[in-house]
């Protein structure tokens, strides 16, 4: 193995994605009959049968990265498999199986009990099955590989937003995106909540909702869709890039809670567009869709709102609720740029 990667390092790769991009994302030359889609979506799709694809991911939860040490272990288990469904969702595939890799420091029987309750809970109504995965001594770190159905070639994927698509994202019935991070900011001392609203918005961080339902019901009205987990700006910029194309988004279209409400507005925008771990849908649809997704709004009993259109400039405008354009700049969370909102305990 070589030396670790210093920081110094980590500054010069450029962050996660770079990292991915420059040492793991391998040429067309190795490409295999059986994979359809490789590296730079929320699943990697293989071929199953002339009908079947499996859509297939991997996240991993590092605590002190991506949750607290002071979060129950039934809400940690239930989200570390939530967010790998959420990939899913993003795939519109229907989940089948999971595996799962588990170290910690010691075996605690009161911790694993729980753990796994919460994580099961979420598979019986989901209707995904353990099959395997592996356990060791280690720092405590959860990493869950997920895989789905997907009819071929009806999988919903980052590269194919049109110019005039409309760029919709899901989000609870009267409430909105960005609170996971409000109750973040609200750990850290940051922000302050009514009782009430922060135990709203700590269950958005600590139990997201992954819309697996959403995501099968989009094959009928959209080809391109992402899960919000690093925050709206960074992740929709991932479908700019592979749809080369642009987007106008505006933020006075942008649902939101009374808890976010409550926050400066300067804060509400930075919350909104580049929160993370909301785990909503963010996707595209051609106008003429319109009123067939406010129908699977209902039918679901989901909230989903317009935010923007895709343009056929490259570059992402976003614009003001005084329709003016907004000049600061927000970007993704970014795993190895810890001047960034990481769940850092210090």
């Amino acid at each position: 193995m070589g030396a670790p990667i210093l920081d110094e390092e980590l500054s010069m790769i450029g962050g996660e994605f770079d990292l991915i991009d420059r040492f793991f994302k391998r040429s067309s030359t190795h490409h295999n009959r059986e994979l359809a889609l490789g590296i730079g979506d929320d699943c990697a799709l293989l071929n199953h049968s002339a009908q079947t694809q499996w859509a297939v991911s991997t996240d991993m939860l590092v605590e002190g990265r991506h949750f607290l040490s002071t979060v129950a272990p039934e809400r940690l288990g239930h989200k570390a498999l939530a967010v790998n469904l959420s990939d899913l969702a993003a795939c519109g595939a229907q989940p089948s199986v999971f595996f799962l890799a588990l170290s910690m420091p010691n075996p605690d029987e009161a911790f694993l009990q729980a753990f796994s309750q919460g994580m099961f809970a979420l598979a019986d109504v989901m209707q995904v099955t353990l099959a395997g995965g592996d356990t060791t001594a280690g720092p405590l770190s959860i990493c869950i590989t997920v895989m789905g159905r997907v009819q071929t070639g009806m999988a919903l994927r980052r590269d194919s937003a049109q110019p005039d698509d409309e760029v919709w994202v899901s989000h609870p019935v009267n409430s909105g995106i960005g609170d996971a991070r409000l109750a973040l900011e609200v750990f850290r001392g940051t922000c302050s909540l009514a009782q009430a609203d922060f135990a709203t918005t700590r269950d958005r961080l600590e139990l997201p909702s992954p819309r697996v339902q959403l995501g099968l019901a989009l094959k009928d009205v959209s080809r391109c869709a992402i899960d919000l987990s690093d925050g709206l700006c960074g992740d929709l910029n991932h479908i700019l890039k592979a749809s080369q194309v642009g987007a106008e988004i505006f933020l006075g279209q942008i649902p939101r809670s009374g808890a976010m409400l409550s926050q400066p507005l300067d804060r509400q925008h930075q919350f909104l567009l580049e929160g993370g771990d909301d785990y909503e849908l963010l996707f595209t649809a051609a106008p003429q869709h319109h009123l067939r997704i406010r129908e699977l709004a209902a039918q679901l009993g989901l909230g989903i709102s317009c935010i923007g259109r895709i343009t056929a400039q490259p570059g992402l405008k976003i614009w003001n609720e005084q329709g003016q354009a907004l000049m600061t700049r927000y970007a993704s969370f970014d795993h190895f740029q810890t001047s960034r909102w990481g769940l850092d305990e210090s």
